[in-house]
Parts: C-alpha cells; structure tokens; sequence
C-alpha cells in the first residue's frame, strides 16, 4: 500500500502542521484536568476568588486556543484529504488510459468504477480524519493515563491492566474486519456490475419482459452486500460497548478508591476530581477507537484494491518500441504465420494467418461468427498482441512503432458503434485533433450522414445521449465512421460497420471512400459489399480458407458459393 498513500507526499508540510494543530488541541485537552484540580484545591477549597478567577482565565484562554487550532486544523485536512484524492483519481484513470485489452479483462466496469467512487473516498474520509481526530484519540489514552501517573501513580495502576488488554483486543478485531471489509467492497463492485448491465439492456429487459429476472438477480447482489455488511459492523459496533464495559469498571474503581485515599488523608478532591476526569477522557477516546478500526479496516481493503490498479504490469506496453518511426505509405499491411490465443483461453482464436494487402488496396473479410474476424482486426492497433507470428505495415513489424504513431495512422470503427455524450459535431471531430467544421462536415459527407445531420433541429449542435441512444443504429454507424474518416487514415479498418446502411447509401460510402488514399479492410457479412473489395479473405474457425477476388473464390470455393447463392436467393425473394 505505499504506492497508494505515497501520494500524499506532496502535502507532507500543510499534514505536519494540522498535525501539530492537533496536538496543542490534545495538550489543552490534557491540561484542563490539571488546572480544574488546581481550582479546586486552591481556590473553590479555600474561597479564593483570586485563584479561581486565575485558573479559570488560564482555562478560557486554553480553550478558544483549541478552538482556533481546531478550525485550522479542519481547513488544511480537508485541503489535504481533498488534494490527495484528486490526485490518485487522476493517476488512476491515467494507468487505465494505459492498459491493455488483456488489462482491461481482468477487471470489469462496475469494479474499476467502485474503485474510483468508492474506494478512493474511503480513503480521503480516513486521511481527513486521521490529521483532525483519528491520531488525537490513542495519544489522548497514553497521555492521560501519563498525567494520570503524575497526579495520583496510585489510582491510575489500573490504567496498566484495562489499557493493553484493550490495545491486544483492538488489534485482533482490526486483523479480522480488514479481511471483511475487504468482502463487502467486492460485494459493492457485484452490485454495479448488475445494477449497470441493467440500465445498459434496459430496452432488452422490456422487450423481453425479463423485469422479475433481473429483480430477482439484483436481489441476490443485493442480499450478499447487505449480509456481508451486517456480518461486519456487527462485529465492529460490538467492540464499542466491550471498550465502555472495561473502562467504566476502571471509572468507578477511580472513585471508589479515590474515596479511600481521600478519607484516610492520602489524596485531595482536586486529585480524584482530576483523576476521573483523565478516565472519562480516556474512556471517550477508547470508545472512538471501534469508529477509528472500521475506518481503518475499509481504508486497508480500499487502498490494497487501488494498488492492484495502479501496480499492475502491463507488458504489452513495457515492449513497446520508443522508436518515432511512422506509417509513410498507404499502409502495406502483412501478416505472418499469425496465431492468437485470448488471456486464460484454452483454444487459439486465429491460427497460422498468412496474408499480404499492398498499399491502397482494399480487403474484404468474411466468415461465420465466431470465425475471428474482430480477433484479427483487434491485432492491428496492438489492442492484443499475436501469440505467434508476426504483422508488418510498410514492411516495419508492429513492434517497431510507437503505440501513438501507430494508432494515429489507423481509422477503426468498432462492430458495436460507441457515441460519447455531447454534440455529433464533438463526435465526429473526436477523432481529430484541432478539426475544424469544415474537416467535419467533409467527413459527415463522405460517410454520408450529412444531409441527415442537416435535417435535425439542432444541426451539427444535436445534443447525443448516452452511447447515442437518441439516434438510430444507421446513424450511429454513419457518425462513428465520419469519425474514423476524418482522420484521414492510412489504414481503414471498419468491422461489420455497414450492416444498418441500405445498399444505395452503402454504395456512395464505398464510392467516396475511393478518394481517399489507404488501405481498407472491410468485415462484412455481405457479397454485395465483399466484392466490390480488391480481395476476399475468408475465414473460418480462425483460420484463412481462401483469398482472391469474387471471381475466383465463386470459381473455387464451395463455402464461398454457397454464402452467395444463399444471399442472391434472398435478394432475388425480396425482389418479388
């Protein structure tokens, strides 16, 4: 957990000084009891109002002191607490912008989430408390049970049996609750995870009527938090009334001795009066201890889960090249005897993939589902990296680019079109660094969209909701491509992402796209599409069953043939 609180270095200065605000506070606290006494054996006992009104003054005066130190102790630790957590939120999401695909699998949404909310909050409650009270209440049990040695060493004794009884008794319930805590936060990532797949199928939950499934789901998530909950503050609220128990046993042998002591002569009332005073402030400070332990138990669980975030290796990005070479031609694109195998997967997704597509021409790919088609895009942009073999572009292999140069010479538009929330304008320039509207508006025309664009009240400044749901799925598409288009690309990979456009829009897509000078590779499940591509790549359980033009693979490809006579017969059906 270093890494995590290693963060809080930078307010090392504005942290020591609360600190010390907050030990003139627990030197006031300490010293009131003594100066009490002091009133009352030398003034309240003898009526001298003089020796009253001179400890009382001293009382006063110590006590607005604690109270300014109190104020601007408060007002660094939230600057503090605040600080600290803007910046590992910030780190975080920085390793996050870091990581692989094979990463990013290992956590999902709703846990990497929690860690962000929750987590990160937990932790920043914890640091504000521990430089306002958290640190004052086990000084204010050993430096009470001191002056209480100094004013009566034989009343306070007791203070050497209850106190490290209570010490070892804490110590083993802090080891125990860490563990829990650590349960009830991995309850809290279930719980989004449910509850954002519910809001994310919310249309597919109605349309298949599927509400008391998912009531039934969330109920589950639901019960194991609130049981795992349950089962933990039990345990945390017991320690409170125990930590009373021993110490108000202490509290009355205080004063049922310090009645002996006083009527046999051997201690004043100012002494006993003290005395029970530093055994009531002791007994507060224990009671804080069961609030100090569940902090402390949820900031131990919090802090191990941001650490496995922020420590996580990511090799794929250690053996990048920092080389600056770019992508200077169309985008020659070679793969090479290529296997792929996913993370924690028994069986190889692509096998032995072998293919050339020279500069400016355009690949068609078609398979079956699950033939691994979007496998063999997501290698391209290094989003995996091939368990075997080797891919090239411009007869450079992948790894002697940087992971920037080369994503910034591919254009990719996913199977499943992503908007942000914002205006079609921010989407489509998304892609672009400084677009201006006119780059935007060339790119909406070419991905054929404009005109739509242009017939909505808004324009370019139509507000998108989230993930577009607003917007047809056609629409979406056209949008995500004008975004893969606008950065004038080298390497153009769309995956399936005409499947929405009717064939006439399809049309004057693939015609526009001819003015631009890349490589395209195009997944459709399409001949109409695939054979206006220069070849066909088909593919089928991961590996290459045959390349070539429409021509050729109807001349020598059964699968082929049948794909095509299957569509043709549906056109020609749909035709009548």
């Amino acid at each position: 957990m270093r890494n995590v609180f290693s963060f809080i270095k930078p307010y090392k200065v504005p942290s020591i000084v609360a600190f010390l605000l907050m030990l003139v506070e627990l030197a006031v606290e300490l010293l009131l009891p003594l100066f009490l006494g002091f009133m009352i054996n030398q003034g309240i006992e003898n009526q001298d109002l003089g020796n009253i009104g001179f400890w009382g003054g001293i009382m006063i005066g110590l006590a607005l002191l604690s109270l300014v130190s109190g104020i601007i102790n408060s007002f660094i630790s939230s600057h503090v607490s605040f600080a600290y957590g803007y910046d590992i939120r910030q780190k975080l999401f920085e390793k996050i912008q870091d990581f692989s695909f094979a990463n990013l699998n290992q956590y999902p949404t709703s846990a990497l989430v929690t860690r962000f909310t929750n987590d990160i909050r937990q932790i920043q409650n914890t640091i504000f408390m521990a430089l306002r009270i958290m640190a004052k209440a086990p000084l204010t049990v050993i430096g009470g049970v001191i002056m209480a040695f100094i004013v009566n060493a034989q009343l306070a004794a007791i203070f050497l049996v209850t106190v490290p009884l209570l010490v070892i008794f804490l110590l083993f319930v802090l080891k125990i609750t860490s563990k829990l805590f650590t349960k009830v936060q991995g309850n809290v990532d279930n719980v989004n995870r449910v509850m954002q797949e519910n809001l994310a199928g919310m249309r597919l939950i109605k349309a298949f009527s599927r509400r008391g499934f998912e009531e039934d789901r969330f109920g589950i998530a639901n019960t194991e938090l609130a049981d795992a909950t349950k089962k933990t503050f039990r345990i945390v609220e017991s320690t409170g009334p125990i930590l009373l128990l021993v110490m108000n046993i202490s509290l009355i042998f205080i004063i049922w001795f310090g009645n002996a002591q006083t009527i046999a002569g051997q201690a004043n009332v100012g002494e006993v009066v003290t005395m029970v005073n530093y055994a009531l402030r002791v007994s507060m400070a224990i009671s804080m201890f069961s609030f100090i332990i569940m902090a402390i138990s949820r900031t131990k669980a919090s802090a191990k889960r941001i650490e496995e975030v922020l420590t996580l290796r990511n090799e794929q990005e250690q053996q990048a090249s920092s080389d600056d070479k770019e992508v200077v031609k169309y985008g020659k694109v070679t793969y090479d005897h290529v296997s792929f195998t996913y993370p924690n997967a028994k069986q190889p997704t692509l096998k032995d993939i072998s293919f050339n597509v020279n500069p400016g021409e355009s690949m068609a790919i078609i398979g079956a589902t699950g033939s691994g088609k979007t496998s063999l895009f997501q290698l391209m942009p290094r989003l995996y990296d091939p368990t075997k073999g080797t891919i090239y572009v411009d007869d450079l292999p992948l790894d002697d680019y940087s992971f920037a140069n080369l994503r910034d010479s591919i254009g990719y538009v996913p199977q499943s079109p992503l908007l942000f929330t914002g205006t079609i304008f921010d989407n489509i320039a998304w892609g672009k660094r400084e677009a201006t509207m006119d780059d935007v508006i060339q790119a909406a025309k070419d991905a054929q969209i404009h005109d739509t664009i242009m017939q909505l009240e808004g324009k370019y400044e139509t507000r998108v909701g989230q993930k577009g749901v607003n917007l047809s799925g056609g629409q979406k598409q056209r949008i995500s491509i004008a975004r893969a288009l606008i950065r004038k690309p080298k390497i153009l990979m769309l995956d399936d992402s005409t499947s929405a456009l009717d064939l006439a829009t399809e049309a004057r897509f693939l015609q526009a796209l001819e003015s631009y000078h890349c490589t395209v590779f195009i997944i459709t499940q399409k001949v109409s599409t695939a054979k206006k591509s220069d070849r066909i790549l088909l593919l089928d359980y991961g590996s290459v069953l045959d390349i070539g033009t429409h021509a050729q693979l109807l001349h020598k490809s059964e699968l082929y043939q049948s794909i095509a006579e299957s569509q043709f017969e549906k056109e020609a059906h749909h035709a009548k």
